[in-house]
């Protein structure tokens, strides 16, 4: 940040977990799409890891995963938040930190594989239930499926921090943080 202060760096991961928290919220009470955008909130702590630092990640998603356990009326998505979304930006930033790829894929896919048994085994009904048929038959297949399309999350996710470095955080910051 142009400004580091004691307060900016409090105040910036504040703004975004409320906005995390928001979007938790905002999946709770839509229709369908509740993963869609709970993994958007996922992004907010990405910014406050890209911007402030790890520790800002860690206090964005806490307070939003905290608050969202409190205030959002389906605890699924808040559980959702709290146990996968919310604190991957912070696996993401430790295990690309080592800069081997085969490793770096080992731990985000071991870090997704314990989320998701977590979610499976607390929440299997709500879990079952906002996923499409075909993959509740097996846990086989739902667990391959799961890990294609957290494969392919992880690459978008990679994408839009290169679009929040090379866009938002200059316009915003005024140069990308070293």
């Amino acid at each position: 940040m142009r400004r580091k202060s004691a307060a900016a760096k409090v105040a910036y991961p504040a703004v975004l977990g409320a906005l995390a928290l928001a979007l938790v919220y905002l999946g709770a009470a839509a229709p369908t799409g509740s993963w869609g955008i709970v993994a958007m909130a996922g992004l907010l702590p990405a910014a406050a890891v890209i911007s402030v630092g790890l520790k800002a990640g860690v206090l964005c998603w806490a307070a939003a995963a905290v608050l969202a356990f409190l205030l959002v009326p389906d605890k699924f998505c808040a559980l959702l938040f709290a146990a996968l979304f919310g604190p991957y930006p912070m696996v993401k930033s430790l295990a690309e930190g080592l800069r081997k790829k085969p490793v770096e894929y080992l731990l985000k896919l071991a870090f997704f594989n314990a989320s998701f048994t977590l979610l499976y085994l607390t929440m299997r009904g709500a879990v079952l239930g906002s996923l499409p048929q075909a993959l509740g038959g097996s846990v086989w297949v739902l667990y391959g499926a799961a890990n294609l399309v957290f494969l392919a999350y992880d690459y978008g996710f990679s994408r839009l921090i290169a679009v929040y470095i090379a866009r938002v955080q200059r316009a915003v910051h005024g140069k990308a943080r070293e």
